[in-house]
């Protein structure tokens, strides 16, 4: 059966799925860009220079700026849109919506002031729209050059989250489903935070010891704030979890990890959030420091980021100020249970 797939949002990981759901021949699929001049360089070129150079975008894939052309009779949407431009870059869209709409959310990251997730400002925007998150460790640099890739497609409705899996899963491209929703997307967009402490650790010349110790505490507090809220704590430890940490501290391809990595080399946060690039943790650490202080959580790693990123702390102080805690017995399930 001939399914259409509109992806909204031409960025690399957004050009990289539709390359990837054209692969199949069943699939009709169309690439929404922003901007004209966008959607027109995409198509002179068959190509996203700066975000997937060297990989050509086929033929079958229409590219469109007109939000009715991209939807036009399509099954399902796939949302590519920073969680920071989601709600105005979706209003003009609303109204082509048709009942029936099922839309597939590939952003990381947490609204800010309102502490929505994406899927939740999916089903505010687009009433009756059967949502999915599709998450982990998935840089689209990898991905779209066909290496071997595992993630994760969680919705509420476990039929749509099964006919997600078929319809991505490949021999290069491996899904699990999950119908925890809220775990996998909290978990997205705190992994984020960690990442970008990650860097800062690698722009102060920090070895493994370092960052083996940063993953390790760093996923106990993910999964602190998302049970907290109503998560289910082993989310935390499949891909939306710690396989996504892990790819976010470590790879070179990772934004928030190289935000933290200038900071701590001494450019500003103004100089960094200058380039084309969104990453999404530097909003996402303001948000989740305003629920924690609410819910009295402590996370001490999240909190020094979000000291670095908008109290002007100095990277080695927060670091300092993380290792002379006070001393305490290792529970790796304290504060999550």
């Amino acid at each position: 059966m001939r399914t259409t797939y509109a992806v909204l949002g031409a960025g690399g990981w957004g050009t990289a799925v539709a390359i990837h759901l054209a692969k199949r021949p069943e699939h009709t699929v169309r690439l929404w860009a922003h901007t004209k001049s966008s959607a027109d360089a995409l198509r002179d070129h068959r190509e996203n220079l700066h975000q997937l150079p060297g990989v050509t975008i086929p033929e079958t894939i229409a590219i469109h700026d007109d939000p009715s052309e991209a939807t036009r009779d399509a099954d399902t949407w796939i949302i590519a849109i920073p969680t920071v431009y989601l709600r105005a870059t979706l209003a003009p869209f609303t109204a082509l919506a048709k009942p029936n709409l099922r839309a597939v959310s590939l952003t990381k990251g947490i609204e800010a002031d309102t502490f929505l997730r994406p899927t939740e400002i999916l089903s505010e925007l687009l009433p009756g729209c059967t949502t999915a998150v599709l998450s982990g460790p998935s840089h689209a640099e990898e991905m779209a050059r066909g290496m071997p890739t595992s993630v994760v497609v969680a919705s509420r409705d476990a039929e749509f989250a099964v006919d997600t899996q078929r319809a991505f899963g490949t021999d290069r491209f491996r899904v699990y489903t999950n119908l925890d929703v809220r775990g996998v997307e909290i978990a997205a967009a705190l992994k984020n935070v960690i990442g970008i402490a990650a860097g800062l650790g690698d722009g102060l010349g920090f070895g493994d010891n370092a960052k083996s110790a940063l993953l390790t505490r760093g996923i106990v507090e993910m999964t602190r704030f998302g049970v907290a809220l109503g998560a289910d704590p082993a989310t935390f430890a499949g891909l939306a979890g710690i396989g996504d940490l892990i790819t976010t501290c470590f790879s070179k391809h990772g934004r928030n990890r190289r935000v933290g990595e200038r900071l701590a080399k001494g450019d500003t946060l103004a100089e960094i959030l200058s380039g084309p690039q969104v990453a999404e943790g530097v909003t996402t650490a303001r948000s989740i420091e305003q629920r924690r202080v609410q819910m009295d959580l402590d996370l001490p790693i999240m909190s020094g980021v979000y000291a670095v990123l908008y109290e002007k702390k100095s990277p080695l102080l927060a670091v300092q100020d993380l290792m002379s805690r006070r001393m305490r017995g290792e529970d790796a399930c304290e504060g999550v249970s």
